[in-house]
């Protein structure tokens, strides 16, 4: 007699991997989570390695290359990227919310920014026109969100003991954003932590201009907080 014994094998099969679309939404979810929080989440060098990802994803990696001479023709980069064109002109204690501003510029370019509100033609027209002159007086955080209404993006959190950048868009992406670099901290010498002011302090609006030094409008405070070896500060 012949007895025949069946033995069941489980194979398990690999999971597929993820399609390109699905590799492509999540790198841009990523990147617009890194640009508002961006010390949380690694700062410059995270969001470099997020558009390198996403530049290699739309074979567009000479993308790049030519960012960086674009930003060094306008004086935005230096040894250690961006940071060093800001802090030449701001605070000490300025953090990455600045930098985070300019690669937001690129991925609005790209079609990558997902903003959380998008100005009218005519409001940014508005925007635009007057800034420069609003600037020229000292203002806070909630100066600038009373005068044009909540941000396209806020890069940094809703604590007003930390500085932020806001920055105002339109649907088109060949207009500039509009930027506002606020600050908060402590004269130098005195204790850093608490800050000094209840509110962020608004020091430069940041829109347009042929180079960095120059797309720059200094209000009376952000003038005062200059960096001493600054070769343009008016001290």
């Amino acid at each position: 007699m012949v007895i025949i014994v069946r033995k069941t094998v489980c194979v398990t099969l690999p999971t597929p991997l993820a399609a390109v679309e699905e590799i492509h939404a999540h790198l841009i979810d990523q990147l617009n989570l890194t640009l508002r929080r961006p010390g949380m989440f690694g700062g410059e060098v995270a969001l470099r390695v997020l558009i390198d990802h996403l530049l290699f994803v739309e074979r567009q990696p000479e993308a790049w290359a030519e960012l960086k001479q674009e930003w060094e023709e306008q004086g935005l980069w230096t040894s250690i990227g961006p940071a060093g064109a800001f802090q030449a002109v701001f605070p000490a204690q300025v953090d990455c919310c600045e930098v985070a501003s300019v690669y937001a510029e690129f991925a609005q370019r790209r079609g990558w920014l997902k903003p959380d509100r998008v100005l009218t033609g005519e409001e940014y027209q508005a925007l635009a026109g007057r800034v420069r002159r609003w600037a020229a007086v000292d203002r806070t955080w909630p100066d600038v969100t009373a005068e044009f209404g909540p941000p396209s993006v806020l890069f940094g959190g809703n604590n007003p003991l930390y500085g932020k950048t806001l920055g105002y868009l339109t649907e088109d992406p060949q207009q500039p954003m509009v930027v506002f670099h606020l600050w908060n901290g402590s004269e130098p010498g005195a204790e850093s932590w608490p800050p000094e002011h209840e509110q962020p302090l608004l020091l430069a609006v940041r829109f347009r201009g042929d180079s960095f030094r120059g797309s720059l409008t200094f209000t009376p405070e952000g003038e005062r907080r200059r960096p001493m070896d600054d070769p343009c500060s008016p001290r």
